[in-house]
């Protein structure tokens, strides 16, 4: 199974390779799909190497074979490979018309949207959340609801692990600046340290309350705290 911009990507190089014979740069793999860095370019390659869809020669600059093609895509024949001189290595890899408009996606493809990753947010002792915009994990758009701004934060620390939410785990942020007592938040303490952790509200304090007995609940003036944004999914890898 393919994300939308994984399954976008894929056309993208097909049509290049068949239409030049040499496989697009990251710049304009880049600007096809929108993005702002390469690196989620190469996030990209590499899903799709490692899915089977496409192969990297090794020695050649730019050098991109499509091994494979999702069901809608298919009736060239062969594999095309081309390098960045303009050289055709492959016998059928000669250029046609420019194709029409991009193939819908299957049903069975989950639509994906790219989230920035904005760096690792403390489930024990606060750290700063470093913004890292060179970074972004795709998660199924189902997960997000409708409207408002979204972010994604990997954990670190076992301090929610009875809310579910274990070390190294990916967790998605709506951003907001408000939060009812008891919803999971991201906090941000004295401007200068962020944490996850869930808010309780008490008179004149705010308690920022683990979910784990081996931590304490930490009390705040309520100038001390703003929240950044309130936890709405969950995303994890397993190796």
């Amino acid at each position: 199974m393919l994300t939308k911009k994984q399954y976008e990507l894929l056309v993208f190089i097909d049509a290049r390779l068949r239409e030049r014979g040499v496989s697009p740069s990251f710049d304009e793999m880049k600007d096809a799909l929108n993005l702002k860095s390469k690196s989620g370019i190469h996030r990209l390659i590499t899903a799709l190497e490692e899915r089977g869809f496409i192969r990297r020669l090794a020695h050649r600059a730019r050098a991109l074979e499509v091994v494979r093609l999702p069901d809608p895509m298919k009736g060239a024949k062969g594999p095309r490979i081309a390098t960045s001189d303009g050289k055709v290595v492959a016998p059928d890899a000669k250029p046609i018309p420019t194709p029409g408009p991009m193939p819908a996606l299957p049903e069975d493809m989950v639509p994906a949207i790219a989230l920035p990753l904005h760096g690792r947010i403390a489930a024990g002792t606060p750290i700063e959340a470093l913004a890292d915009h060179s970074r972004s994990v795709d998660v199924p758009a189902s997960m997000l609801g409708r409207g408002g701004e979204h972010y994604a934060l990997e954990v670190q620390g076992d301090s929610m692990i009875e809310a579910g939410i274990n070390d190294g785990d990916i967790v998605i942020i709506r951003r907001a600046d408000t939060a009812e007592n008891g919803t999971i938040v991201v906090a941000l303490i004295d401007d200068a340290e962020a944490t996850l952790k869930r808010l309780r509200r008490k008179g004149d304090t705010v308690a920022l309350e683990p979910a784990n007995a081996n931590y304490e609940t930490r009390i705040f003036g309520p100038d001390r705290v703003k929240v950044q944004g309130r936890l709405v999914g969950l995303y994890r890898r397993y190796h």
